[in-house]
């Protein structure tokens, strides 16, 4: 018996160490052939298999470059990852609805509404320099009297300012007494025209013929009525003809002038409302209309003056008091979305739109006025397009991870007053490396209006037929706008070389 199980065991064991030897190779085998198809095929492999059609090859860490093939990426140590033609219609950053709700991610559509900006700037009540009167006498003489006048009295119209005696009147008007005894016509109408030209006024000259008495003394009047900002007579003085006495300015209406950021210099016009609160009366707003804007800026404040006029009846507005003015620039129908839902990066505003369950597409947009929370979009969307209000900072972040396309302004119909919309091209020069169906890959030279450097990469063909005639090698000259799904080539010629 024990020999028996001797000659036995042996062999037993020899069988377990081979079974235990086979399984360990098959294990090994099947370990390096995963291996193998990994370092092998790689991801593009696979993804050659899931692509129909491959547009091109990028490193997500680099989106922006693109190779016409696969490979190890120049800028990281990872391979290519392919761009499938599919994946253009799909286009955007993709979250689980239930993570959008989580995130509290909301939306808001882009429709048409009237933006009512306001503008709050401070002003100065100044005096209306357009009402102002210098009074003069129309003769030499001496002063008798000044009614007691002083700098930045308020006169009424026709107020007496000064009495002047004028000696040389005297003679004239006794001749003309004279002539009129006589009852010489033509003489006295030759008399009156020399009186006129001495300064007499017309009233004076019929009180001396009406009451045959000499008026050698006259009285000068306000013209307008006002303040007195100079006064440049007193009792006693010799003036002499033409002299200025006084100056009165009015101040109804009055003068409001306003500082207004240079920035704001496209939304304020002539003819345009105002309202202002003054600190002597805020329980008050008075209205007015812009009269001028000067014609240069405040070097140190960056500022331009705009001059409204204020009614001021009873004037009780002053010349000097500080007002806070509200200035309304023209309204108009526009395309708004929340002013929050926009992303400024500094070179272009984005914002982020939802496509369908939890897509998201970033669409450069260009924006115009902002007032009361809204944004006005002058081109870059589409009414009823919704933005994301709340939440887009994260998806963005996402997209540029992803490497995801910015839908260009380009890319948009835009909103033209007549409803028509154009798509804009652009011309650059290059090399054919590669042609496969509707679609061209060119090394194309840098295209400055989308800040492209030199690169190798495919375009589609709007017709195939566009490529009859070119082959590998060729240097053209081409045409291509822009699209969701990537660069198209609307024309194509060969260049000499």
């Amino acid at each position: 018996m024990s020999d028996t199980v001797d000659s036995s065991g042996p062999s037993k064991r020899t069988y377990a160490i081979i079974a235990a030897v086979a399984l360990v190779s098959l294990g090994a085998g099947y370990a390096l052939s995963l291996v193998g198809d990994e370092g092998e095929g790689g991801m593009s492999g696979s993804s050659e298999t899931e692509c129909e059609e491959v547009l091109y090859w990028y490193d997500p860490m680099v989106p922006g470059q693109r190779f016409d093939e696969p490979g190890k990426s120049p800028f990281m140590d990872m391979m290519l990852v392919p761009k499938c033609a599919g994946e253009a219609a799909e286009a955007g950053v993709r979250i689980d609805p239930g993570l959008v709700q989580n995130f509290g991610i909301r939306t808001a559509a882009a429709e048409f509404g009237v933006l009512e900006p306001e503008i709050t700037v401070t002003g100065v009540l100044a005096y209306n320099s357009r009402d102002v009167a210098i009074v003069q006498p129309r003769a030499g003489g001496y002063v008798q009297r000044t009614y007691g006048l002083a700098q930045d009295d308020v006169v009424r119209r026709g107020a007496p300012i000064v009495d002047i005696l004028v000696p040389d009147w005297g003679g004239a008007q006794r001749e003309y007494i004279a002539v009129l005894d006589t009852g010489d016509q033509a003489l006295a109408d030759a008399m009156r025209q020399r009186m006129r030209l001495l300064g007499m006024t017309d009233a004076m000259i019929a009180s001396v013929e009406r009451t045959r008495r000499v008026q050698n003394t006259f009285t000068v009047t306000a013209p307008v009525g006002g303040a007195v900002t100079v006064l440049g007579v007193r009792p006693g003085m010799t003036v002499t003809e033409g002299q200025t006495l006084a100056e009165i300015a009015g101040f109804s209406p009055i003068w409001l002038e306003a500082s207004v950021p240079e920035a704001q210099a496209t939304n304020v016009r002539q003819g345009q409302p105002i309202s202002a609160t003054l600190a002597a009366y805020p329980d008050e707003r008075f209205a007015g209309r812009i009269v001028a804007i000067l014609p240069s800026a405040d070097a140190a404040s960056r500022t331009i003056t705009v001059r409204a006029e204020l009614p001021n009846p009873r004037g009780r507005l002053k010349p000097g008091m500080f007002a806070q003015v509200s200035l309304s620039p023209d309204t108009r129908r526009a395309l708004l979305v929340p002013s929050e839902a926009v992303i400024r990066t500094g070179r272009r505003n984005l914002v982020m739109l939802k496509q369908d369950e939890g897509a998201f597409l970033p669409a450069e947009v260009e924006i115009g006025r902002e007032a009361n929370g809204r944004t006005e979009i002058l081109a870059g969307l589409a009414e009823g397009e919704e933005v994301v209000t709340s939440g887009q900072f994260l998806i963005d972040s996402e997209a540029s991870l992803a490497g995801i396309d910015i839908r260009s302004i380009d890319g948009t119909m835009s909103m033209a007053s007549d409803g028509s919309a154009k798509m804009r091209t652009y011309t650059a020069t290059g090399r054919v490396t590669k042609i496969a169906g509707a679609s061209i890959t060119l090394n194309h030279a840098p295209v400055p209006a989308l800040e492209w450097p030199s690169m190798v990469m495919p375009f589609a063909l709007a017709d195939a037929t566009l490529a009859e005639d070119l082959e590998p090698g060729d240097q053209v000259e081409f045409t291509f706008s822009q699209h969701d799904t990537g660069p198209r080539i609307e024309s194509i010629r060969k260049t000499e070389r």
